[in-house]
This record gives C-alpha cells, structure tokens and sequence, in this order.
C-alpha cells in the first residue's frame, strides 16, 4: 500500500485537470501512429510529445525488448530484473506522454531479447529471428492499426546493432501486414491485413557520445514543428519530452537542454498512395471525426452523426475546465458517435471501425474523469499467494454521489471477487486466489494510457442522462500472484578454488513468507553436513574443475527466489525466478598479503566476489576514503563510481597520493560521461574513446592478442592462458581506453570481426612507487556469470604493487 507521502507525490504530479486536459485532447484526432524502437528510451519523446499532446495523436511505443542486456545507473539489477524495472520506466515514460506501449519481446527468455550490443542487423537477427521479428511487428500493425510509423534511429553502420534490425524490419513489415497470405495464422485471431498509410524515417544522424552513423541521413521531406506551449502545462512539448525520458533513471536520461527542439525532420520513404510532396505529415489522412464524416461512403445520416460527434468534442474542449459543460457536450458525442457506428456501411467500418471505436472509448474515459467519479482502488495486500484472499478498496470521488455508478474487479483467471461492502463514496471487494491459481506473468505485452493495465483492474461505469459510460481504472500498485514461500540462497554461489586449503564452505537457505522446509541435493562429489554453526557444504576429496548446480527444494517444489524493486519513479514490483546454489571449482591463487578497499557505486558486484574468492575486501565510504589508505594494498573503483559517488571525486587526489606511496589503483570501466576527465581522474593521461561503438568489442569470443606476456598481471598469481578467454558471455568490453600517457602499457589486444584491433582493454602503469590499472572489460559481468576466467584474471590485477 502507498503511503500518505508517496500519495501526495503522485497526486500532485497528476492532478485531475490536468488529466481532464489529457483525456479532452486524446478526442481532437483519429490518427494513430507508432514510433519503434529497440530498447526502453529509445523513443523519440519530444517528437512525441507534440504528436499526442499538441495534435491530439494517439501515440504507440512500439518496443522490441525490455531493456534487460543493458546497464543500470541506479542499482544492482541486471538481466530479468533489470528489464522488470525498465519495463516499468517505459510505462511511466509513456504516462507522462499519455502514450501507450506495445512490446514485441517479452524477457530474457524469449529469443527477442536485449542481448547486450551488437553492430549490425545481420548479427541481431541471429539471436531474434528476422522472420520472428517481422511478424511481432506484423500483429502490431494489425492489431493497432498505425496510419503512421517512425523509427527512432537508420539502418546504417555505425549504428546500434538492435536499433538496425528494428528499422529494417519495421520496413518490411510495412508490405507483409497489408499481404492477406502473410502469416494467415492472424486471421484466426480477429485480425485483418493492415496497410499503413505512411512509413518515414528520421532525416537526423543518429551519431553522438554513442553511436557514429558512417551513411548521413536522407533529404527532409517534410518538418514537423512544434510551435509554442502545451495549454495545460505551459511547458514546450520538447520539455514534456524529457519530462518522460526522466522515467528512464536507471539509463541515466532526464536532461535539461539549452534549447528546446521545436523542429524535428522526416524521410517520406514509403506511401500508400505513392510518396510525393505534402506540407503535413496528416495530409491525405483522415485526421478528424469531422473529415471522416466527409467520405464519399457515408450515408447522409451516418455523416450527419459523426460530424454532429465532431462538432460535440469541439465545444467540449472549448468549456474547459467548466466540468457540467464538458459533460453535457461529451453526451452528445457519445450518442451521436453511437448512431455512426450503428448505421455506417460495412466498407466504411472495414477501414475506420478502430477509429471510432478508440474513440468511444476515448470519449467514455473523458466522461467518467469530467464528472470526478473514480479516486483510487487498493488492493491489500498488493500481492496475494495461492489461497490467499485480500481486500480491494474502491474509493470514488465526489462526483459519483446522486449517480448511478457500478464498479466492477477484473481479475486473472482463479482469482475471484465477492462484494463486501458499499458504504457512500466506498466500494469493497474481498478477492481471492485459489489454491492452483498460476503466477502472474513478469511482463505484460502492452500498456495502454487508458487504463486497464496489469494483473487487475476495475472498471467503473456511470450514467449520465441515458448513456453509460465505461472506463478502465488501474489499481494504485501493480497486482501478482507470488508463491507463498520463496528462498533466497545466501551465498547462491560458492567459489571454491581446487588447491586451496579451504574445504567447506557455510550456507543459509533464508524462507520468506510461509515457513517450509528446504533441502539441497548436492551433486558432483559435494555435500551437505550439519555443524554447530549451521549447514556447510563440502568439497569432494579430489575436486574437479566445473560448475555444479543445484536447485533448493522448499516444501517438495523448487525454489524460486523474491526479488523486490523498489525506486521512487517507478514505485514497487516483484521479479521471480529459479533460485539455485552454484559451486564453482577452479584453479584460482590469490595474490599473497593482498588488502583491498572496494569503491562500489551499487552498479556492480565486483567487491563482493573479490570476498568471495577468498580475499581480504573492505567496502569503502566516504569515511574510508578520507581515512588511512595506506592500511590497502590495493584500492578497486567499481564501474561508474567517478560519476555516481561525491566523495569518490573529492578523494581522487588521495587516490594519487595512494598510487605514489606504493599503493595499486585499479578502476573498472567507465563512461566518459562518468565524471572521468582524463587529465585528472586517473594518476597520468588516459582517455576513454567516444563514441562508444568504436571504442568496443561486442564478440565474447572475440580472439585476443597478448601484448605483453611477461607482464606481471598476466603471470600471476594465475599464468593467463587462452582457456581465461573462453566462455565469455555478452561481449568483451566496452569503453576501451584511446589514448592514454606513454607510462602506461596496453597488455592485450582484441576487436570485432572486420575492425581494427582495440589496445585499450587494459592498461597499466608504473607511477612513482605504485601502479594505476584501467581495464574495460565487462569484469562485472563475467564474475556474475561465473565464468572461471574473469576470476583468474580478477585475482591477478588486484595483486599489490
């Protein structure tokens, strides 16, 4: 349940006229049109934000993943919860445009997926399927109906890999959904084909601080402007724009330019009636009620009702804010909308039926939010269990008195919902899971601005002199079915290195919710003993190196693992999945007498691991940092740290001083943007290349090149072979140092297939008594994924000095 604050800041980013001005604005236009993207804030807000707040546009996000391959400037999160979370982002990303979303790919599991980088749509389309791709895209047209579709970014080398097989099958997917023996399996499902009307392409290079379009943009053929100030914020729609990229916290968006963009160029590459020169990118689209009610199909009386609904929305947003005149208009609309969609021909509703039908909807959504019926609805608890029940509270707002007002749950598949009690201006349900009723699914395929979104809902309908209007209300957090016990393994990986002295190890299986009983199935020679202390897993007589898993049992069924999400921007969800406990035996030596200090910046695990494999680690805060460092061997600087923590960029002085006194500074990589300046950050000169696309290598299995084999990093405490560079996931490393002081020497070499090696994965130099080591390799990635390699590699460059 939120609290009273959490409330208070909703409401006041989200006040009812301002809503009201959303929903009246949604009427002016029967235009849909669609951006596509690859990943969550991909979209191009601002443009956006003008189509749907400025021309009254409804406006689809169309996303191909959730985001889960990328980075996370806020927190731990990575892979599935990650892309729980910036799922959630793009949705609050999209409220504050009064956009809707339509997901092509649906998590980690599903083969449409953020891997991570890619620089070509070949190499994307081996890991989604071109075909697959397509038709996801296909049933987005056909479903939703776009007259207009916009990519974010070309099809162009230098550009983002996901971004180019995006555009390139948003393309394609163009012909297919207007061919009837094109994926006829669509057919069945209600659909029909779909021609859209007009496919641009943006006439801006998609180049910066990350990408470098080699190909520039096509000619402008027409340029959407944005003049002036949305009516009901006094905010230019640019502004509005990265008012909705702030929602993309964990990406670092939210920016605050100079200048508003107020001007935004296209390509007309495509035209149902053939691309040819226009003024608007609305001309020869029936872009109004009142234009519909002009077709040549239209009996006299269909076309007296809809241009009677036009005529109705028009003086409705002309009373605003005047709540009884809005009313008494939107009536009229309804009614009059009624008796066209009654009496139109089938040729007419073959083509514009979703038009009048999004309309009707639109109008019965601007009814119930003008006459202030609906408040709030909580469910409590949030989440329930199977056959578990809990109460939902509908709190409706003074205009519901003297009016006929229903309020109905809807709910998944075995949950259910009695009525319980209504009390004036309350309604309250008890609701119900059953005993088999399923977990609810981590990723909806869509998000839509007028409600009715996840898990549950309500739906609300009053009467207003007549006519019953409809709208779906969402509840005021998310709704899921969780299992009733879950466990969290603590370690959930063990790393055992096979000449160690150590033998066994502690674990804890920590139950939350229902207690249940937990058993672990060693296997692989490893097993489980009870001591004193607790549970100890230990190590076989003769270990191998290998991966062992193993997957806890909680009350007979395996374990699955809570993981809440919680940020202020996004309020709170729940990720599951599988937990299990991993033994990783390898060959691994630490270095001798090594004292490491850890600056994290919550961005990576790597501190934690360096505890794990057996080292001495402190965790460094602020307090440690303007402390005695000279009490560390060695000082790590976790990915992004220079940008994310104060005191970090305050210490950095200290830090040198470190590196002159004999002490090994070791940072892991970072972006330009990270608050790294070259001449300062680092003891000497070292400068992370932009754009990042060129300064990478996104092969895992990319060949490496030593550059210096009798290098003190490489030789020990563990010999760096070839077999360290295998099993890689993901990619090798990203922001390669460039250029760098001659104190410094690149120690190994690597590239993607067709470019020119890469010297800047790592790099280190001898200063004064000291050393500084940079490296760019996803180090934090690889430990995550247990790959033995980075292991090895990590214990050698944390060695002192």
């Amino acid at each position: 349940m939120l609290t009273a604050r959490e409330r208070i800041e909703r409401q006041k980013s989200n006040t009812s006229l301002l809503r009201l001005h959303r929903a009246l604005s949604r009427l002016k236009s029967t235009v849909t049109m669609m951006n596509t993207g690859a990943h969550p804030d991909d979209e191009q807000s601002g443009l956006l934000a003008w189509f749907r707040l400025g021309l009254g546009m409804r406006v689809i996000v169309a996303c191909s993943t959730r985001g889960e391959g990328g980075q996370n400037s806020l927190g731990p999160e990575r892979l599935g919860v990650l892309g729980m979370m910036r799922t959630r982002e793009m949705e609050e990303a999209a409220r504050t445009l009064d956009a809707d979303v339509h997901w092509l790919g649906h998590g980690p599991e599903d083969p449409v997926h953020d891997f991570g980088f890619s620089k070509d749509g070949d190499q994307t389309f081996t890991r989604w399927g071109e075909v697959r791709t397509v038709e996801r895209l296909v049933r987005a047209y056909r479903s939703e109906r776009p007259d207009i579709v916009i990519p974010t970014f070309l099809d162009v080398p230098g550009q983002h890999g996901h971004h180019r097989a995006m555009t390139r099958a948003a393309e394609t997917a163009i012909r297919m959904a207007a061919d009837p023996e094109a994926f006829p399996e669509h057919f069945a499902e209600g659909m029909s084909p779909w021609q859209v009307a007009k496919y641009y392409l943006p006439a801006w290079s998609g180049g910066g601080d990350t990408y470098d379009d080699e190909v520039p943009p096509p000619d402008a053929t027409v340029t959407v402007d944005a003049p002036g100030r949305e009516p009901a914020t006094g905010a230019e729609y640019d502004r509005i724009g990265e008012w909705s990229r702030y929602y993309h916290a964990s990406q670092g968006m939210g920016h605050w330019p100079d200048r508003a963009d107020t001007r935004w160029p296209l390509h007309l590459l495509l035209a149902r009636d053939g691309a040819k020169a226009e003024n608007s990118v609305l001309d020869g689209l029936p872009s109004s009620l009142a234009e519909l009610a002009t077709s040549e199909d239209l009996s006299s009386d269909t076309a007296r009702a809809l241009a009677g609904a036009a005529a109705a929305i028009d003086k409705a947003i002309a009373a605003f804010p005047h709540a009884e005149a809005i009313i008494a208009a939107l009536g009229e609309a309804a009614r009059q909308l009624g008796k066209a969609r009654a009496n139109a021909s089938p040729a007419f509703l073959d083509l514009h039926r979703h038009r009048l039908d999004r309309k009707a909807r639109e109008i019965d959504a601007a009814l119930i939010e003008a006459a202030g019926i609906f408040d709030r609805a909580v469910l409590a608890p949030a989440t329930l269990s199977p056959g578990e029940t809990g109460m939902l509270t509908v709190e409706l707002a003074p205009g519901a008195a003297g009016r006929a007002v229903k309020v109905e749950p809807n709910l998944p598949q075995a949950i259910t919902a009695a009525t319980n009690a209504e009390s004036g201006s309350r309604r309250s349900f008890s609701v119900s899971a059953s005993t088999d009723a399923a977990y609810s699914k981590l990723y909806a395929p869509a998000w839509s601005a007028l409600g009715g979104n996840g898990e549950a809902h309500v739906v609300v309908s009053a009467e207003f002199d007549g006519y019953v209007a409809r709208a779906s209300c969402d509840l005021e957090e998310p709704f899921a079915v969780l299992p009733a016990s879950s466990v969290v393994m603590e370690p959930e990986a063990i790393i055992a290195p096979i000449d160690g002295g150590r033998r066994e190890w502690p674990v804890a299986p920590r139950v939350s919710g229902n207690p249940a009983a937990v058993a672990l199935n060693m296997g692989g020679g490893w097993s489980l003993a009870e001591t004193a202390a607790g549970q100890v897993v230990r190590a076989p007589a003769m270990p191998v190196p290998g991966l062992v898993t193993v997957t806890p049992l909680v009350g007979g069924r395996p374990g699955l693992r809570l993981t809440p999400i919680s940020y202020p921007h996004i309020g709170r969800v729940v990720h599951r999945q599988p937990e299990t406990l991993k033994v990783l035996s390898l060959d691994l030596k630490l270095p001798e007498g090594g004292r490491v200090g850890y600056v994290g910046a919550g961005a990576d695990r790597v501190g934690l691991w360096l505890s794990r494999m057996g080292l001495d680690v402190s965790e460094l805060d602020a307090k440690a940092l303007a402390g005695d460092l000279s009490r560390f061997t060695t000082i790590v600087v976790g990915i992004f740290a220079f940008g994310i923590r104060k005191d970090l960029a305050a210490a950095t002085e200290r830090l040198h001083r470190f590196v002159d006194d004999g002490g090994h500074l070791v940072t892991l990589y970072h972006r330009p943007t990270d608050g790294w300046d070259p001449l300062a950050t680092p003891p000497r000169k070292l400068e992370i290349g932009s754009p990042s696309l060129r300064w990478r290598v996104t092969d895992p299995n990319a060949e490496v090149t030593v550059l210096a084999p009798d290098h003190v990093l490489l030789k020990g405490p563990n010999a760096i072979g070839p077999q360290d560079w295998s099993g890689w996931d993901k990619e090798r490393g990203l922001y390669f140092a460039a250029r760098w002081d001659e104190a410094y020497q690149p120690l190994v070499s690597m590239h993607d297939v067709n470019e020119q090696p890469l010297l800047g994965a790592i790099v280190s130099a001898r200063i004064g008594k000291g050393r500084h080591t940079h490296t760019s390799l996803v180090l934090h990635h690889q430990l995550d994924k247990l790959v033995p390699g980075a292991f090895r590699l990590m214990a050698n460059l944390v060695q002192p000095a």
